[in-house]
């Protein structure tokens, strides 16, 4: 049986698009052989607003409660929060989810011993460098 996962993509204007991270992501999940089973989306929204002001990031971490998907695939990092508290919140829930995540830019994949090692620094590294 593959592993499900989702695809959560973000842009933070309307001028641009999320089609880009979509097709990165999709080749990247059908390398390994995962079912795709929903992509959620974010246009126009800046990352460093809260879950409220997300509907994507909202219902994508709604249907994580009901174990939907077993990873969530990203494009990088700071689409899934531009502000480190915004981060660490969304990356705490899918952990205790037992959720994984993908990040591509970053190379991330915490289903992995030394994904789930490179967290904690990366995180405390990004506090300088995300506003």
């Amino acid at each position: 049986m593959s592993k499900r996962v989702c695809i959560y993509v973000r842009v933070s204007t309307t001028k641009q698009t999320v089609e880009n991270q979509i097709q990165v992501l999709r080749e990247y999940s059908d390398r390994c052989g995962y079912q795709i089973t929903q992509i959620y989306s974010d246009n126009g929204i800046s990352g460093s607003k809260g879950r409220q002001d997300r509907p994507g990031l909202d219902q994508m971490l709604k249907d994580g409660v009901q174990r939907k998907f077993e990873m969530v695939l990203v494009w990088s990092v700071d689409r899934l929060g531009r502000s480190v508290s915004h981060l660490v919140e969304v990356m705490n829930e899918l952990n205790e989810l037992k959720i994984d995540l993908y990040f591509n830019q970053q190379s991330i994949d915490t289903s992995t011993s030394s994904g789930r090692m490179v967290i904690p620094p990366f995180l405390t590294e990004l506090r300088g460098r995300v506003s």
